[in-house]
């Protein structure tokens, strides 16, 4: 894809994080922008951002967990924009039991958002998509759809699905319609509020032994607010990943690593498919120096 100028592009979990600047960068490049999230309030101050360029812009209040919501949306796409070129499946969650401890509510939660939102989605949109000249569909999977630790049992169901949903979808239509980017994303440690949202208690911190935390963090936070800050504040600004997956986009790139915390984590487990652990200890240095943490200069 060369351009993103007179597109119509749909961002799910646009009211934060990569989502939010997704949405930014996308108007910049002259894209008109459908903005969807769950939180009306962070929705609007997406909006308010992207009021600056001279873009159309929509917005619209959605659970992507809500099937038949998510049905609905390509129509009303087409209604006040005329096409849909790309879309965005990033909106996320988290929780931090170990499976034995989870509750079914929270697991089902997760998936519903993270994989069956993401399916549901790729299906409802594709129809729209197949015959543009140029259109896209780009999935946010994780690097924790390709590595694991413990307590995340339900983040890596989802993460390691939506790879192989989208790896299979991206052979699929190479076969069959090459107009048609499909696109997976890994991002490494992004600083996004995935752990404020989350459904943690403080039973759950542990141990960075126990919960593998120490690949993403230097101190062991004590409380779930720690938690979140520590986790938003260190990683890469969300503004530099979400330029790398445009970056992505235009030059086709099927998978999109974002951080170099996510390329040694890949490498690791090429290396050594199981046992990829012990390496971790001799990538800490360099994956907490290059985190990028300020935002882009353009944006400031």
């Amino acid at each position: 894809m060369k351009t993103f100028k007179d597109k119509v592009a749909v961002v799910t979990g646009a009211g934060s994080g990569m989502g939010r600047y997704l949405s930014v960068l996308l108007a910049k490049d002259g894209a008109d922008v459908v903005a969807c999230d769950v939180n009306q309030e962070t929705l609007n101050e997406t909006v308010e951002m992207l009021r600056k360029y001279n873009v159309s812009v929509s917005s619209h209040v959605l659970d992507v967990a809500d099937k038949e919501a998510i049905e609905a949306l390509p129509q009303k796409v087409i209604d006040q924009h005329g096409k849909v070129d790309l879309v965005f499946n990033n909106a996320g969650v988290s929780t931090g039991k170990h499976f034995k401890d989870m509750e079914e509510e929270n697991w089902d939660w997760v998936m519903d958002i993270n994989l069956h939102g993401v399916i549901n989605s790729t299906r409802a949109f594709i129809p729209h998509m197949i015959d543009r000249p140029e259109a896209a569909i780009v999935n946010t999977s994780s690097i924790f759809g390709m590595v694991a630790v413990p307590g995340q049992t339900v983040y890596h169901a989802t993460k390691f699905a939506v790879r192989g949903f989208t790896e299979s979808l991206a052979l699929e239509m190479a076969q069959t319609n090459e107009n048609l980017q499909i696109h997976c994303v890994h991002p490494g440690h992004v600083g996004t509020n995935i752990v404020a949202n989350s459904r943690m208690d403080e039973e759950d911190l542990q141990t960075d032994e126990e919960r593998g935390s120490s690949i993403f963090t230097r101190n062991q936070p004590t409380t779930l607010e720690e938690m979140a800050d520590s986790f938003r504040e260190g990683g890469m600004h969300p503004s530099k990943a979400a330029q790398i997956i445009l970056k992505g986009v235009k030059k086709n790139k099927r998978r999109i690593f974002i951080g170099l915390d996510s390329k040694l984590l890949e490498l690791s487990q090429r290396i050594f498919p199981n046992k990829y652990h012990r390496l971790w200890p001799f990538f800490m240095i360099p994956m907490m120096i290059f985190r990028n943490k300020k935002p882009l200069k353009s944006l400031d």
